[in-house]
């Protein structure tokens, strides 16, 4: 079989296996995090930033829930790593933003963090941060979930089927759990164009 086919074959037994009723739960979650008057910050790191600035416009436009990517501001992400380090980036940008109990953080990540492997310790950092102030931590995450699956509220996992292509399914993955989100009838409150 193709590369081509094989991908897809693979695509298509995630699908088959994700788990519907808790997107479905997770788009209800949205909603009350919208009707609440809570922001919905999405974090990630390398593709899944990519996603998250994607994520965030259409949260925005579509489900008119306030939504912001720390990502987005490249002078102050940077800056916070010069001057305090990769590890609390995050945290400190969600402390300067005042997350709150009505907020929710919303991490896109493939292997949603490893305090043991000291692998995405900016994510971990703040879904600490998030737990302390009483916020929501969702999540689009694959292999094991990670620190994201033991720790958040609402965590959809990408079913690894195969380990070499884990990093390609997750995060076209989480592009397609998104579009589900946003174009469910309880979260979405604008129409896309086309």
């Amino acid at each position: 079989m193709s590369h081509a086919a094989t991908f897809f074959t693979e695509a298509g037994e995630i699908c088959r296996t994700l788990d519907a009723e808790a997107i479905d739960t997770m788009a209800v979650e949205l909603a009350d995090l919208r009707e609440r008057g809570g922001r919905l910050f999405f974090l990630g790191v390398g593709g899944s930033a990519a996603n998250c600035a994607h994520a965030v416009n259409d949260f925005r436009k579509l489900c008119g829930i306030e939504t912001y990517a720390p990502t987005d501001n490249v002078s102050e992400l940077t800056a916070r790593t010069n001057d305090e380090g990769w590890d609390t980036v995050f945290s400190g940008w969600l402390g300067t933003s005042r997350l709150s109990e009505r907020d929710a953080i919303f991490v896109l990540s493939v292997g949603g963090g490893n305090a043991e492997k000291n692998v995405s310790t900016n994510i971990i950092h703040a879904i600490d941060y998030a737990k302390l102030v009483g916020a929501s931590v969702f999540g689009i995450v694959s292999r094991d979930g990670g620190y994201t699956a033991q720790h958040g509220d609402h965590v959809v996992i990408v079913p690894t089927v195969n380990a070499d292509r884990v990093t390609p399914h997750a995060e076209g993955f989480q592009a397609v759990i998104w579009h589900c989100l946003v174009s469910n009838s309880v979260l979405q409150v604008q129409a896309t164009k086309w």
